[in-house]
């Protein structure tokens, strides 16, 4: 039996893959600490032994030569620190710290993502020149340099950001995040204007990528199609057909709670960028609403969306039409979010999620009055 996961137990966020060889034996690939193999004997609530293939655990003296690149003089690791975004973007990261106190976060990503990470760093560094607040650009080297390869690695550096953490049960519903949440998208259309490295010919299709989905769902995973097809009809009846139309805009693409460094009062900074790119204006909100109501629905109806709709109402940063669709357009956008769950084969959110596109669904008529859209 082999089984791919993430270790939750230190920053690195090590992709783990096990392979359950016999009763007592698991080999395992990808830790880069022992701590890896503290989670897998956790998830397997057993005490197996483990075998551990490819240790490639980075020393501080490894370290200290690659944050040298950046000038940077590297006094300490801090285990503790764990940064905030998803550890899925990399694949080791650490926050360090140099001699005057400041702190980075150096993450290795792979090779694969050169260009994508690129097309990020230049995007931060252009909305930055613009005046975008609220962002963290990518460290340059000296000779302007913001990838660096050792040993056949590739590394990146950003300043670390010491942020509030989340309280989960009642950030939910707290109504002054929406001023700030709303500021930043204001913000983010202003300064995005003419940004150079994205065509309208990579807009991208949340119609396209449905039935993309769809279609692998029926071959692979057809017991869920009973769930799946009341909400595609749905979709289909006015959505799918206008879904393409609707007026693009630079976005970040990933645009939720858990995406964003907090202040006591305001947002320190907006994190994983990976998804940006040119969509449907209203995206951004979408996603948002939808990441707010699926931790609990009664979100939906409270002050933070409320709140975050009226503003960007008030704003008037959307069109007529992008506001039409944007009941259907949350129900749409969590297709994305399944994708995710069947990729990871998480059974639990699997089921979450599709119980949550059927309340969309059954409580359309409310939600449309209550945002007024």
């Amino acid at each position: 039996m082999s089984r791919d996961l993430i270790c939750l137990l230190c920053p690195n966020g090590c992709h783990l893959t096990m392979e359950v060889q016999e009763e007592r034996s698991v080999q395992l690939q990808g830790n880069l600490c022992e701590k890896g193999m503290d989670f897998v004997r956790t998830v397997l609530d057993v005490d197996k032994t483990i075998v551990r293939e490819m240790p490639c655990a980075y020393g501080n003296d490894t370290i200290r030569e690659i944050a040298m690149l950046w000038g940077i003089s590297f006094r300490d690791v801090c285990p503790r620190l764990i940064p905030d975004g998803s550890p899925e973007r990399t694949l080791f990261r650490v926050v360090i710290e140099d001699a005057s106190g400041a702190r980075f976060v150096l993450e290795q990503i792979p090779a694969s993502a050169y260009l994508a990470k690129m097309r990020i760093i230049q995007s931060l560094e252009f909305l930055s020149r613009n005046g975008l607040t609220r962002i963290m650009p990518y460290r340059a080297d000296r000779d302007g340099n913001h990838i660096r390869s050792v040993d056949r690695g590739l590394w990146q550096l950003v300043p670390f950001i010491h942020g509030v953490p989340l309280d989960r049960e009642t950030y939910l519903y707290e109504g002054w995040r929406a001023e700030v949440l709303s500021r930043f998208l204001i913000e983010l259309r202003e300064k995005s204007r003419g940004i150079p490295f994205f065509s309208l010919e990579e807009t991208f299709s949340i119609r396209s990528y449905i039935y993309a989905l769809v279609g692998q769902i029926e071959k692979n995973a057809p017991d869920l199609m009973p769930r799946i097809t009341p909400v595609l009809a749905f979709l289909e009846e006015d959505f799918m057909n206008v879904c393409d139309r609707l007026p693009v805009a630079f976005c970040h693409g990933d645009y939720h709670p858990l995406n964003v460094i907090w202040g006591k009062k305001d947002i320190l900074s907006v994190i994983d960028w990976e998804f940006s790119g040119i969509k449907p204006e209203i995206y951004d909100l979408v996603n948002m609403v939808g990441c707010l109501g699926i931790e609990h629905p009664a979100s939906l109806v409270r002050d933070l969306v409320r709140n975050l709709i009226a503003q960007l109402k008030a704003a008037d940063l959307y069109a007529p039409v992008s506001w039409d669709c944007f009941v259907d357009f949350v129900v749409a956008m969590r297709f994305a979010w399944l994708s995710e769950w069947l990729r990871k084969d998480d059974r639990e959110m699997i089921d979450l999620e599709l119980d949550f596109m059927a309340l969309l669904l059954n409580n359309r008529d409310m939600l449309s009055r209550e945002w007024s859209v």
